[in-house]
């Protein structure tokens, strides 16, 4: 039997994804207001909680991105600001380029910053389409599948008791005889 998901809950559902670009208003609000709507909400309805945990697992997932591109990064830029110019006219040395032909070392370090730039462009525009596309999804009463997220969030259901309770897992479930 197929429960029906409320207009009320698709609104939600849509706001939870959309509320996501309000890190662009202050920081951190891709997870701040997605999870105060979740959490107000999630034990109103299943639509409401999977599209919760969905958006606030995608953002977490996004952010672990991130973190890894700059990581990654890092001793590159250092490298090559470290190995542009001879000697002690080094950039990191002097802090600005002589002549002309110190451009030429910089070679290294500009095809880095291009290829972060490109990878952190690519990490943006799959979020804003991943996020537009859940919101319509939502709207439409659908679930959406974020690509390339972990689940940090996992599912829990809700006991006649009102506790709630991992999930278990098919590996749990089996029984030693």
């Amino acid at each position: 039997m197929k429960t029906s998901i409320t207009t009320h809950q698709k609104n939600i559902g849509t706001l939870i994804h959309l509320s996501t670009f309000s890190k662009y208003l202050f920081p951190f609000g891709n997870f701040i207001a997605p999870l105060i709507l979740w959490s107000a909400q999630k034990r109103n309805a299943a639509f409401i909680d999977k599209h919760g945990r969905d958006a606030i697992n995608f953002q977490l997932s996004i952010l672990l991105y991130l973190i890894a591109l700059v990581v990654i990064s890092i001793p590159f830029f250092i490298y090559f600001a470290i190995s542009a110019g001879s000697g002690s006219e080094s950039l990191l040395t002097n802090g600005y380029i002589n002549d002309p032909s110190d451009f030429a070392d910089l070679g290294g370090f500009l095809i880095t910053a291009i290829v972060v730039a490109i990878l952190a462009l690519g990490i943006f525009l799959v979020e804003i389409i991943s996020v537009i596309s859940a919101a319509v999804k939502a709207s439409q009463g659908e679930i959406y599948q974020f690509p390339l997220t972990i689940n940090f969030i996992s599912a829990a259901s809700v006991s006649d008791s009102g506790e709630t309770q991992e999930t278990s897992s098919p590996i749990e479930d089996k029984t030693v005889v």
